[in-house]
C-alpha cells in the first residue's frame, strides 16, 4: 500500500515536516510504501476555472487538465491508499500553497450535477496535521471554525477525515534575534521540550493506525 504525505509548509525540516515524517515512519514500520512531497518545491498555481474537468464527454472530465508540476502529484494522490496533509496556519487558514493544491485536488472530483455527486469513488483515510503558533484555547476560540469548510470538502471527497492539531509551536531557533515580545520564549521552549515529543508520537501512532485502517 502507498501512503502520501503533502507538506504545505515552506520549511522542510521544522514543525510540520517533522510531524509528517514521523507519521510516515509509523506507516513504513507496518509495511507501507511512503512518500513525502514538499509543495514549495513545485511550480504550480491554483484552479484557473477552465472547467475542463466539467466538460461533458471531455477527455479531462473528472480530472484536472492543467499540465504543471502538480499534475503528477495529483495522479499519485488519486492512487494513494492513505493521504496525510500538513500545513502551518497562516492568517487563520492553511498556507497559500496548500490552498492552491486543495483547489486543484478537490474541485476535479466535484460533479456539477443535481445530486452533488463525487467523482472519486474510493474511500481513502485522510488526516490533516495543523501546526500553529497560538495556544489550543486560541485555536478553538478563533481558528477551528474557519477550517471546517475545507475539512468538509475533504471528507465528502474521500469519505474520511481527521485532524491532528499541534499548538504553541516553537518558531525561531533564537528568539532574541526577532521582534517577538508578544510571546513568552521560556514557555515556548518548555512546550517544545515537553509537548512536541508527544505530538510527534501521536503522528507516528497515527501513521500506524492509518495503515491498519486502509487495509480493512
Amino acid at each position: 500500500m502507498k501512503v502520501i504525505a503533502i507538506n504545505g509548509s515552506p520549511r522542510k525540516n521544522k514543525n510540520t515536516a517533522t510531524l509528517l515524517t514521523k507519521a510516515l515512519e509509523g506507516a513504513s514500520l507496518h509495511g507501507a510504501e511512503t512518500e513525502l512531497i514538499h509543495l514549495y518545491d513545485q511550480n504550480y498555481k491554483g484552479c484557473i476555472s477552465c472547467f475542463a474537468c466539467k466538460l461533458k464527454d471531455g477527455k479531462s472530465y473528472g480530472k484536472c487538465a492543467l499540465k504543471d508540476d502538480l499534475a503528477p502529484i495529483l495522479e499519485k494522490v488519486s492512487n494513494a491508499d492513505a493521504i496525510i496533509l500538513g500545513s502551518p496556519i497562516y492568517l487563520h487558514s492553511v498556507t497559500g500553497a496548500m490552498r492552491s493544491f486543495l483547489e486543484r485536488l478537490l474541485f476535479q472530483y466535484l460533479a456539477y450535477d443535481a445530486s452533488h455527486s463525487i467523482l472519486f469513488k474510493r474511500k481513502v483515510p485522510v488526516v490533516f496535521i495543523y501546526t500553529m503558533n497560538v495556544t489550543n484555547e486560541q485555536f478553538k476560540a478563533g481558528y477551528e471554525n474557519e477550517l471546517k469548510s475545507l475539512q468538509t470538502y475533504i471528507e465528502k471527497t474521500f469519505g474520511s477525515f481527521e485532524s491532528l492539531v499541534v499548538n504553541d509551536t516553537y518558531q525561531f531557533n533564537d528568539y532574541s534575534k526577532y521582534v517577538s515580545t508578544l510571546f513568552d520564549e521560556e514557555k515556548k521552549r518548555k512546550v517544545r521540550e515537553e509537548q512536541f515529543p508527544k505530538d510527534c508520537q501521536n503522528a507516528f501512532d497515527m501513521g500506524i493506525r492509518f495503515v491498519k485502517k486502509a487495509m480493512v
